[in-house]
């Protein structure tokens, strides 16, 4: 099912997985080779308005991950983990034809890249990572405090309602300024399939990030650094990585691990895929890997 939305240049995409809905945004050609973009914890596949139709040598089809953006939540109280999106990437590879198709993956997304091009390298032919070689671990000695953490936030999900707003603009204002800051236009980006409304007991509409609560739980479990290194040394697909020089610091002996990895440095935070100016480095950084791979 597709739907053209001209005046951005993009269709709008379902997929059927496993009983769920997925949504996404797809850019380019369909004749074109795929790209399937994944975007980091908490975002959706609006991050990729700025770059996508930059990567005009593909058909990019951007996911909004399980919980996220406009796709279906998982079964209630079901933890979020890393590895359950590989499945559901696949899953939409195929309905895509796709037998072999490169990743853009952004943060989270990644992490799930790197997992998935591990276990499938005959599957992926190009890696383009933003901000981010595999997924975040937790080491042995850790797991048990990790476990108690996520079963103690789990009795206070269970009784928590959304943080809620009194307009859009304040939902968008707030996401601008999270953890990880956005230019209002880049929020405003994500808040197109990330907020929604709702009546409040006043008669008034309250806005909210619509996201699965779930999705802030910690991970009961997760990954050893030297599990993630394992993975990584499985990769065969040659590796674009961008970093931004205020964006989160990467553990070097990851990058030891990919055998064909090139590195680009550039002025941005943990998100400059999604600002106009920074987009565009950021594709002339893939162009340049693959006009070198040619």
């Amino acid at each position: 099912m597709a739907m053209f939305r001209k005046e951005l240049g993009f269709k709008e995409r379902h997929f059927e997985v496993d009983g769920r809905s997925f949504a996404a945004r797809q850019w380019g050609k369909e004749s074109a080779p795929v790209l399937i973009a994944l975007h980091g914890w908490l975002d959706n596949s609006a991050s990729f308005n700025a770059l996508a139709p930059l990567l005009d040598r593909y058909c990019v089809v951007a996911l909004d991950f399980a919980g996220h953006g406009l796709s279906d939540y998982r079964p209630a109280g079901m933890a979020y983990y890393v590895w359950d999106n590989v499945p559901d990437v696949l899953a939409v590879a195929e309905q895509l034809q796709a037998k072999q198709f490169s990743i853009l993956g952004h943060s989270m997304g990644a992490g799930v890249a790197a997992l998935l091009a591990a276990c499938y390298p005959e599957k992926v032919d190009r890696l383009l990572l933003i901000e981010g070689i595999g997924p975040v671990v937790t080491e042995a000695e850790s797991a048990p405090g990790q476990l108690y953490r996520a079963l103690q936030k789990r009795e206070r999900i269970r009784n928590r309602d959304v943080n809620t707003f009194c307009s859009r603009e304040e939902a968008v204002l707030a996401r601008s300024n999270g953890r990880w800051p956005v230019s209002e236009q880049a929020a405003g980006w994500l808040a197109e399939r990330g907020v929604s409304s709702r009546s409040a007991a006043s008669g008034k509409d309250e806005y909210f990030w619509h996201h699965d609560p779930w999705l802030v739980l910690p991970s009961p479990v997760r990954l050893t650094e030297t599990q993630v290194q394992y993975f990584l040394r499985k990769i065969t697909a040659p590796v674009t990585l961008v970093l931004g020089d205020h964006g989160i610091e990467q553990h070097p002996d990851r990058m030891a691990c990919l055998k064909t990895c090139q590195v680009f440095h550039l002025a941005g935070g943990h998100h400059l895929h999604m600002e106009p100016e920074t987009a565009k480095k950021v594709a002339n950084s893939f162009a340049e890997c693959e006009n070198g791979l040619q």
